[in-house]
């Protein structure tokens, strides 16, 4: 579950806890409000989680003098530069 699946399940869960007052014969909509709250709770703090584990917030670490180490991302792509230099024509040959 996303972090924009919890924050849906989360509305949807305030609505029916405090803005329904209709009643449904044989469910009770208040408590489906606030079990819909719970996961989307739930959710959303797993989310952040995982999220800031393996993709948000990577600690880069700094040593005065040490060599630079690449965490994480793409590589620098290697480069060729090729330069022409314009030749005058020369005498012609005999």
């Amino acid at each position: 579950m996303g972090i924009s699946v919890s924050i849906l399940l989360i509305a949807v869960g305030a609505i029916l806890t405090w803005a329904v007052t209709a009643e449904a014969e044989g469910i009770d909509i208040t408590t489906v409000g606030v079990i819909l709250l719970i996961v989307g709770l739930l959710g959303l703090v797993l989310s952040l989680i995982f999220w800031s584990r393996w993709g948000g917030f990577r600690r880069r670490t700094y040593v005065a003098g040490g060599p630079i180490r690449r965490v994480g991302g793409p590589r620098p792509r290697e480069t060729t530069v090729v330069e022409d230099d314009d030749v005058a024509p020369g005498p012609p040959l005999p």
